[in-house]
């Protein structure tokens, strides 16, 4: 599974009443880690967890700590540091040499799951905003407040950055698009395949894109539908379909504002033809 947050809030919604869990993030770090402040994985009591923290050195023990989160109802702060050859990152074998501090929250309905909804409605529609990780170690039964925010307050901290997943368009729906579809998808990113020919853009044949379009490009011009892409790649191994779909790249503002363009195909099909 993607280490993004949204594949991990998509995860724990269905199964969110069905068994105990523990949100589990990075809240500091010093010098080489693995992660930095603001990773964060999900724990639960059947004894999965989805996300990394680390290369695999920390997990087993955050399993061991949530359990002290569910016994007692409150957050676990812990702190490993291979600084210090007494401390338990030693015993675990952590060989990034610097300090971790994880801090282990549980999630029900009575602290408002940690406004982990309000997270995952944001990420579901593509929305940036902020994260306030509640870092109080609780007593227990008391509540813990994290919350979303829409802009940053400087008096809260830590104070998370969260954005969504970034965005891959590609036009063309033949089979050499299939890999590129599954690929992105294990990298996490949002996938949304457009083809205008029927026979093409199938949800069939791409199970892991987000969104798969079938319509003529000149209607998509100021269509809502097309995400704003971080990157765009044209696969028709059509001329004219390759150039309809340059254009609207060109036209509409959520793919022109794209990091990276690639076209498949000879070069010189790419250049000014001169005369």
């Amino acid at each position: 599974m993607s280490n993004r947050l949204a594949a991990l809030l998509s995860t724990w919604f269905p199964e969110r009443d069905t068994c105990q869990w523990v949100l589990a993030s990075i809240i500091e770090t010093q010098r080489s880690a693995y992660r930095k402040t603001g990773a964060m994985m999900l724990i639960n009591s059947l004894g999965k967890s989805y996300g990394l923290l680390s290369g695999g050195c920390l997990e087993a023990d955050l399993m061991r700590q949530a359990q002290k989160c569910w016994h007692n109802n409150t957050s676990v702060s812990v702190c490993y540091d291979m600084q210090d050859d007494s401390d338990i990152a030693w015993q675990l074998g952590i060989g990034c040499g610097g300090l971790v501090k994880v801090l282990l929250q549980p999630i029900n309905q009575a602290n408002n799951y940690l406004d982990l909804l309000t997270l995952k409605s944001q990420l579901d529609n593509r929305n940036a905003c902020f994260y306030h990780i509640d870092t109080f170690t609780t007593p227990k039964g008391s509540r813990i407040s994290n919350s979303v925010l829409s802009k940053p307050v400087d008096a809260l901290e830590p104070l998370i950055a969260i954005k969504p997943a970034p965005a891959l368009v590609i036009f063309g729906g033949g089979l050499d698009a299939q890999p590129l579809v599954k690929l992105a998808h294990t990298l996490g990113w949002y996938i949304c395949l457009v083809d205008s020919r029927t026979a093409y853009a199938r949800s069939a044949y791409f199970q892991d894109a987000d969104l798969v379009i079938n319509q003529d490009y000149p209607s998509l011009r100021k269509s809502l539908l097309l995400p704003k892409a971080d990157a765009v790649v044209i696969m028709h191994h059509n001329v004219s379909l390759d150039a309809l779909a340059l254009q609207l790249v060109k036209s509409q503002t959520n793919l022109a504002a794209a990091s990276y363009l690639g076209l498949l195909g000879p070069q010189h099909r790419t250049l000014p033809q001169v005369t």
